[in-house]
């Protein structure tokens, strides 16, 4: 595949993406700190949400715009209190999640720095 061919292509599209996500919300169930940010008590909604979000990221179908409209990731996540504990609480869940996938170490890189990068952007509140 050449190099212009999106990470969601190369990674292997949907599977990857939901086995990610999955990975990922096994871990925030059980989390002290995340956990009580979902108010849901099924996680599949706030799961389909951010796989759809991922998958339009990585250059697959933009099912996200499509029904729910422009990400706005900053507003979206503004009713709750995203702290350094917070973030570094997701970080955690998001890459155990992907150490569990098979990927290529670009690949890999691509997705550290993007959630790293997203996951301090997020953060509303300190810890004062």
């Amino acid at each position: 595949m050449s190099d212009e061919t999106p990470l969601y292509e190369r990674v292997g599209g949907m599977p990857f993406f939901t086995a990610l996500v999955e990975a990922f919300y096994r871990n925030v169930a059980v989390d002290p700190i995340l956990r009580p940010m979902y108010p849901e008590e099924d996680l599949a909604p706030a799961a389909e949400r951010l796989r759809m979000f991922l998958v339009q990221y990585w250059g697959g179908p933009r099912t996200y715009s499509e029904t729910r409209g422009h990400p706005r990731l900053r507003a979206r996540h503004m009713p709750f209190t995203i702290d350094a504990d917070a973030r570094d609480a997701w970080l955690r869940c998001m890459l155990d999640a992907l150490a569990q996938q098979q990927l290529d170490d670009a690949d890999r890189t691509a997705i550290e720095q993007y959630v790293l990068s997203a996951a301090d952007f997020l953060v509303n509140a300190s810890d004062a």
